[in-house]
């Protein structure tokens, strides 16, 4: 048995940014966004989104903070599945 087993590699998610928003990617996959109004229109908001749920902030680091989060708890969270027999 001189075969070694593969260690599986965890990328950690990093931050890219981008014009008017900065993405949170995990390899090629976005997890979540942080987004500006339009150029000349903004009202000082931050916008984010990541996987099913958005708000509002009012700081760049606390918008990153909550995308972070969210994505956090999305892959800690068990799958929640209903017994059809009863």
């Amino acid at each position: 048995m001189s075969k070694t087993a593969k260690r599986r590699v965890l990328k950690r998610p990093t931050w890219e940014r981008g014009y008017y928003s900065h993405g949170y990617w995990s390899g090629k996959e976005k997890l979540g966004t942080v987004k500006l109004g339009p150029k000349g229109e903004w009202d000082g908001v931050y916008r984010w989104r990541a996987g099913n749920q958005a708000g509002d902030a009012a700081t760049l680091a606390r918008a990153k903070q909550a995308v972070e989060q969210v994505v956090l708890i999305g892959t800690r969270q068990l799958q929640l599945f209903q017994d059809e027999g009863g």
